[in-house]
């Protein structure tokens, strides 16, 4: 039996001889070890939790389910909200039979509610094995013969194995390890390993204005990477001149045609093998132009490890292209959510992060610049390139955080790196609920998402600033106001009672509408924020005691990742769509975060500060001096 490490870079499964099969796709570690491995998994299999509508006929429940074709059914103790239960857990053959048996389950007379159904599969995997993305992961099994790993298609995919193919034959395709895993993943305490950025960026020829992929060719594709690889692939070639520098245009690459433009590309990936692929809106432009085109004249796009093209999927509202084995970023989504621009195209966000112009032409004038050649097809060559390196840089600056997300909320970096903040905030609570053996909440329905959006919830405090010319300023804060609430009044829906106790007996009772939290246990979401915090306070120190700039930058990204994280919770407990909704929390907390902002502020007058302008969690005021208690 051999042992392999690798950092776990992506997750998918496929279906073998009717079985689902877990893929690991990871960065091999070690001595004498590199590329990339693809570690199968036959072993684990899908599941629910199915609630008994008595909890006297839970024999007479495992009985109905006995006789649908599943694996097993067996009863265990679960939390629900505070509540202990004992519950069904019902394992399946196959992920598709959640879907296919689900309202018959529902229906059963001994059945109340299931649970969990709509956790994904390969999500599923990694919050049961304690596997997070990004981090060393140690496998015991064997590596598959050199037949199997040619043949790279053979027993490893499926019809849902989210686009892959049949890998390529090619010598020039490095060929991943496969590795049959006979033993439990562990999961290895590391550092942030570096990873290989390769970023890219398309030209079109556009002379009818905005470009069509069935009528208009690709005729530049430019690629940069953090290891220090330039280069433009281009279908005409560059001008005998020079750069200002004096510098041959030694980074352009002539091909014959777009065809062979679409297959170096191909090749390009494949000798950089990078880590990461990074492009910017090439979610929504670049890798679908590329598909279209490359479909038109017959080009297979092996841009996967394992020698699949890309496969594009619904995320939201809009579609990802997803390459198996290498994590392909569209930073125009993290550049949207993170920076609040006036704009947010490459030359303004490169201007913002990095402090410098970007070589920029009009989109509507590429096919001029083509088409005069000389000089100025001397600057679209550079400005192709530039836009490659623009990517490269701000991705070298994005990223970080999107890692320390990833490594905190347990998703694969594709995923984390399209979530929104609530949705990383709901994860990282299914894998909590886990830890803790609690029942993950459903989805509400749609219904319930309607009667969720007609409510509006009283906000923080504001004052009106008092007009005039203020002097001698002074601003007070709160450090992480709500999270502190939620954390010192036990504000969760599982604390949350409707019983009639004695006033701060046993409960905090909120200002305002009197809603009353259990001050014990700790609750499911203060005990989560609680060790967000504490993580946060933790590394801001070693950030102080750190002189190693590289390592201030890693913990820099870890405290901010965890910092954006806690002050996500309050938002959601009103959110429409969280599963942990609760009405009675995030009223609690608002009133709460009001009554402390007020007496704050009539404490500040006690000792000779004039409040000037409030808003949530601060207030500015101006220092009149010391009062005479006397005549206050």
């Amino acid at each position: 039996m051999q042992t392999k490490k690798f950092v776990l870079l992506d997750i998918d499964y496929v279906t073998r001889n009717q079985e689902p099969v877990i893929r690991l796709f990871g960065k091999l570690m070690g001595e004498n070890e590199e590329g990339h491995i693809i570690v199968l998994d036959k072993s684990f299999k899908p599941y629910i939790y199915v609630i008994p509508s008595d909890p006297h006929c839970i024999t007479d429940c495992t009985h109905e389910l006995s006789e649908l074709k599943l694996i097993s059914v067996e009863m265990v103790p679960r939390n629900d909200m505070g509540e202990h239960k004992e519950v069904l857990k019902v394992t399946f053959k196959h992920p598709r039979d959640i879907p296919k048996l689900r309202e018959k389950i529902l229906n059963l007379p001994s059945v109340k509610e299931i649970r969990e159904h709509d956790i994904p599969f390969y999500r599923r995997y990694l919050i049961d094995k304690g596997l997070f993305p990004l981090n060393v992961v140690e496998v015991q099994g064997k590596v598959l013969n050199s037949a199997q790993s040619s043949r790279r298609s053979q027993g490893l995919n499926g019809h849902e194995s989210q686009g892959a193919t049949e890998g390529s034959e090619n010598n020039r395709t490095p060929k991943p390890c496969i590795f049959q895993m006979e033993n439990p993943p562990k999961p290895m305490d590391s550092s942030l390993p570096e990873f290989k950025f390769l970023s890219f960026d398309i030209e079109v020829y556009n002379p009818r204005g905005m470009p069509q992929s069935d009528l208009d060719p690709i005729i530049l594709i430019s690629f940069s990477s953090n290891q220090g690889f330039r280069k433009v692939l281009s279908t005409k070639n560059p001008p005998d001149s020079s750069d200002p520098n004096g510098s041959p245009l030694d980074f352009v690459e002539l091909v014959d045609d777009e065809k062979e433009l679409l297959e170096k590309f191909v090749e390009t990936v494949e000798s950089e093998n990078p880590d990461i692929i990074l492009g910017y809106n090439s979610d929504s432009f670049d890798l679908p132009y590329i598909r279209d085109r490359a479909a038109k004249l017959g080009v297979p796009l092996k841009l996967g490890i394992d020698g699949s093209p890309p496969k594009f999927t619904r995320t939201g509202f809009t579609n990802s292209a997803m390459i198996k084995g290498r994590i392909h970023i569209d930073l125009y989504f993290n550049v949207r959510r993170y920076m609040h621009l006036a704009r947010h195209t490459l030359e303004h966000v490169y201007l913002e992060l990095c402090g410098e112009k970007k070589l920029d032409i009009p989109g509507d004038e590429i096919h001029i610049y083509w088409d005069e050649g000389g000089r100025r097809l001397e600057t679209l060559f550079h400005y192709s390139l530039h836009d490659a390196v623009a990517v490269t840089r701000i991705g070298e600056r994005m990223i970080p955080l999107s890692t320390e997300l990833t490594r905190i909320v347990g998703q694969p970096l594709f995923d984390v790196s399209r979530m929104a903040s609530g949705r990383l905030v709901e994860w990282y609570l299914i894998r909590k609920s886990f830890q803790y053996q609690n029942l993950v909440p459903n989805k509400p329905s749609p219904s319930e998402v309607t009667q969720r959006e007609d409510i509006h919830v009283v906000g923080g405090y504001v004052k009106e600033p008092v007009k005039g010319l203020h002097e001698n300023i002074i601003y007070f804060d709160f450090r992480s106001l709500y999270p502190s609430i939620i954390i010192s009044k036990n504000i969760s829906p599982d604390s949350f009672t409707y019983e009639k106790e004695p006033k701060g007996k046993n409960c905090h009772v909120s200002p305002e509408d009197g809603y009353k939290f259990h001050k014990e246990p700790v609750g499911f979401i203060p005990s989560a924020i609680g060790q967000i915090l504490q993580d946060r306070i933790r590394i801001k120190s070693l950030m102080k005691q750190s002189t190693d700039h590289r390592q201030r930058q890693v913990l820099n990204a870890q405290q901010e990742a965890l910092k954006r994280l806690a002050n996500t919770f309050y938002g959601l407990y009103n959110h429409s769509t969280f599963r942990w909704y609760s009405l009675q929390c995030s009223e609690s907390i608002t009133a709460w975060g009001r009554d402390f902002l007020k007496k704050t502020m009539d404490d500040a007058e006690k000792q000779g500060f004039k409040p000037v302008y409030a808003d949530t969690d601060g207030f500015f005021a101006t220092y009149l001096g010391p009062i005479d208690e006397e005549t206050n």
